[in-house]
């Protein structure tokens, strides 16, 4: 059955709705209609039946269950993360996407499609159809504050495009990285309801938070902890990519008729950059030029491509970025391979989403599949910081590498024993032709994404090029029209907020050009105080006053203090023409504008801050900004079983005195094994005993290991491990002594310079009686206590 055309803008609601139930196919005896704007739907009873004492007197009532209407489509979503415009192939990048390419064949490229500037508010918008600060996602969970529109919880006034697909026959089904569940209710004690699972996916594999190891990956098996399969060469976006493709098979195969909805967010292409050699060598010396030729050539290739116009001019480097030419021996050397590490990273991605389409088309469903594939949920990310890093979370503590150690050890990067990220001007030459990046909101190279929709079955002109603008929250009402299903007024008694989204199905049969339609009229952006509104082709942009590759030392607050700028879009592709000082009376009007948009969008208040969000008081030490499960304890007993809790829900160690006692059963054979760990190899801490039965402390960070070991064996029977740590005090990040302790008896003692500020790891986790991701200490992984843990306490200080 062919898909009905688009319900044109001027018909009315009324006739929208005359139109979308006149394609459905109804049996003639099921009487009336489903009311699909109230869910969950009714069943439809085609016969009362008749009831008797037995059953041989009576006859059975006949239901016809919900379906989804007659000849869905299949959906399938590719989110990938922090790729710039620039990057892709397909899109002028130089590197080869072939997937993407073959996808753009057969359906549509979208140069003029927009994001968030951060990952979480474009997936909560992607999924709810909504404008981000709408539904609680102005920012990542991480900076959470409790406004309404910073909760980092997505209200059940916004039900998912998952559970409203769901809920009308369809089979769900998330993959990867989701990062929409606040920190506080990430631990595996729930609550569940803002889980994946809790959101209208049926199936979930992946990871709750922002980034994860490649090679270690904190896992997520629906709502409890997953651990990778153990194989050689294991990579968890391959793992994705086979898990996702069993699922469709398996939908296919035990009902065919049934249609699916894949959301497949891949950590690919957020740091740690980790990818397996042979695809880094393909890119060896490709990038020796610098970033400043590389933009160049992108440049060139994205006109002879016509992704972008001819008269697009391309924007100069930032004055706070430096030149290539500037950079040591040693930096460029860095730099190059870190670029090289990215580019086999994107390469490698998009060939697993070239499975995906394979395995659409071997069991015959990639005709009749809306595929969406969107190259980045914001721009390129500059927090590799100016010259980047072996060690990516060195980066969030504030720690400097030398280029010179890690040109000794270029061949690690991208290897389970590094997590890299590059230098920040290479994200500034992913997102040619656009100034900034990821975090800037205010400009294009922090919003533009490309993407690229196939569905052969319905779009008729493939291989064309889309230049209506547009936003990821019109993704929700496209599925929904695509599948003929309309936005529901209530969700599981609960009335639902209005869509900000724009269905986009308007723009598989628009002309191109000058002369395309072009529905979306306005759209505001903010993300950490960088703000902009667009209308009617014009955009309004403050110009960042916090450098994005700055997570700590970002200085005071510049609201109120910005700079305004001014760009006509529609004859200014690249933002390179600031008209502020020409059209001050157009600029006025757009920056009231923007304060309407953020009232009704709950934007206010605006809030620049960054690393002072990530504690969980305000700046006097006072307010709770968000919940949490250690706020107010200094004492903490963990049982064998705690594993994979996040580091917001763990004991927080970090700029003061602690003490952490294991108690435990020895048998007389002995024993070995992890009592406690946190982090992971570049960055942690694990008490632990050796393979000799010795006890040892190990602490990690800034590249440097300090280790304590007992001299003694662990003696049978009951004992106690003790590691007394004295800080320094009078700041973060200060050093202190470790001195670890066998029942009571001092067993070493050891002073640690420098200690961790702010993070041990963005995504491993705490773990009692296993260190179950990267080992912190000189251990294999899955490194399980032998003997029996009675608990491990934590005193804070």
């Amino acid at each position: 059955m062919r898909p009905p055309a688009p319900c044109r803008p001027k018909a009315g609601a009324l006739a929208c709705l005359a139109l979308l139930y006149s394609t459905v196919t109804v049996p003639a005896h099921a009487g009336t209609l489903p009311d699909r704007l109230t869910l969950p739907l009714a069943d439809i009873e085609t016969s009362p039946g008749i009831i008797g004492h037995t059953f041989k007197d009576s006859t059975a009532p006949t239901r016809q269950w919900q379906k989804a209407p007659a000849g869905a489509p299949n959906v399938v979503v590719v989110l990938l993360d922090d790729v710039g415009f620039g990057a892709a192939g397909t899109f002028g990048g130089l590197v080869p996407t072939p997937a993407l390419d073959a996808l753009a064949s057969r359906g549509l490229r979208y140069n003029r499609f927009h994001t968030t500037a951060m990952c979480s508010p474009t997936r909560a918008a992607l999924l709810t159809g909504r404008n981000p600060h709408a539904v609680g996602w102005g920012v990542v969970s991480e900076l959470s504050t409790p406004y309404d529109g910073y909760l980092g919880l997505i209200p059940r006034s916004a039900a998912s495009v998952a559970e409203i697909l769901r809920q009308h026959g369809y089979a769900t089904s998330a993959w990867g990285k989701w990062h929409n569940t606040p920190v506080w209710e990430s631990s595996f004690n729930g609550p569940f309801d803002h889980w994946p699972t809790g959101q209208g996916f049926e199936r979930f594999y992946g990871f709750l938070g922002g980034e994860t190891d490649q090679y270690e990956p904190a896992l997520v098996d629906n709502t409890a902890p997953a651990r990778r399969p153990d194989r050689p060469g294991y990579h968890l976006t391959e793992d994705l990519a086979d898990r996702a493709i069993a699922w469709m098979q398996q939908q296919k195969s035990v009902a065919p008729d049934k249609p699916f909805f894949v959301y497949w967010a891949p950590g690919g292409t957020h740091a740690p950059l980790q990818v397996p050699r042979p695809w880094i060598d393909r890119f060896k010396g490709r990038f020796d030029q610098g970033w400043d030729k590389v933009r160049e050539e992108i440049f060139a290739r994205q006109k002879a491509q016509g992704v972008v116009p001819a008269d697009a001019v391309l924007t100069p480097r930032p004055k706070e970025l430096p030149a290539w030419d500037g950079l040591s021996a040693d930096e460029r050397k860095v730099a190059a391979r870190l670029m090289e590490t990215y580019a086999g990273f994107l390469a490698h991605t998009d060939a697993q989403v070239g499975r995906l389409a394979a395995s659409l088309q071997r069991m015959g469903q990639f005709d009749n599949t809306l595929f969406v594939y969107i190259v980045g949920d914001n721009g390129a990310s500059a927090e590799g910081g100016l010259h980047g890093h072996f060690h990516e979370i060195d980066s969030f503590n504030g720690v400097a590498e030398d280029a010179a150690v890690i040109a000794g050890r270029l061949d690690d990067i991208g290897s389970p024993a590094s997590l890299p990220h590059y230098a920040s001007p290479w994200a500034w030459a992913m997102n040619t032709p656009f100034q900034w990046m990821k975090q800037v909101a205010s400009h294009l190279g922090g919003t533009r994404n490309p993407m690229v929709i196939s569905w052969p079955a319905r779009i008729r002109s493939p291989g064309g090029l889309r230049s209506q603008f547009s936003y990821v929250s019109d993704l929700m009402p496209t599925i929904l029209e695509a599948a003929r299903i309309p936005v529901p007024k209530q969700v599981n008694g609960v009335a639902q907020q209005r869509v900000d989204g724009q269905s986009l199905l308007y723009t598989f049969d628009a002309p191109q050009g000058a002369d395309a339609l072009q529905r979306r009229r306005t759209q505001y952006f903010e993300m950490v105080g960088n703000r902009a509104i667009y209308q009617d082709g014009w955009m309004a942009s403050t110009r960042p006053a916090h450098m994005p590759w700055n997570v700590l030392a970002r200085g005071p607050s510049a609201l109120g203090t910005e700079q305004w700028e001014l760009y006509h879009l529609d004859k200014d592709f690249t933002q390179a023409h600031d008209l502020a000082a020409q059209h001050p009376a157009r600029l006025r009007q757009l920056q009231r504008l923007f304060w309407q948009e953020a009232a009704r969008n709950k934007v206010l208040p605006l809030d620049d801050r960054f690393a002072e969000r990530l504690s969980l008081t305000n700046d006097a030490g006072q307010a709770q900004l968000r919940p949490s499960l250690t706020a107010g304890r200094n004492r903490f007993v963990y049982y064998p079983g705690a594993v994979g809790i996040n580091e917001a829900s763990a004991p927080n160690l970090k700029n003061r005195s602690h003490t952490i006692t294991a108690r435990v059963r020895v048998p007389a054979a002995g024993v070995h094994g992890v009592l406690a760990a946190q982090g992971g190899s570049g960055s942690g801490w694990a008490l632990y005993v050796n393979e000799r039965g010795l006890p040892v402390y190990t602490y990690v960070f800034a590249g440097k290991r300090t280790t304590l070991s007992s001299d003694v064996r662990l003696p049978a029977g009951d004992a106690e491990v003790r590691v007394d740590f004295a800080y320094d005090g009078k700041g973060r990040g200060k050093g202190g002594v470790a001195t670890l302790l066998v029942n009571g008896r001092p067993a070493g003692q050891a002073r640690i310079e420098r200690t961790v500020p702010a993070l041990f790891s963005i995504s491993e986790p705490f773990d009692v009686g296993t260190d179950s991701q990267s080992p912190v200490g000189a251990y294999p992984r899955d490194y399980g206590f032998t003997g029996e843990i009675d608990n491990v306490a934590f005193d804070l200080r």
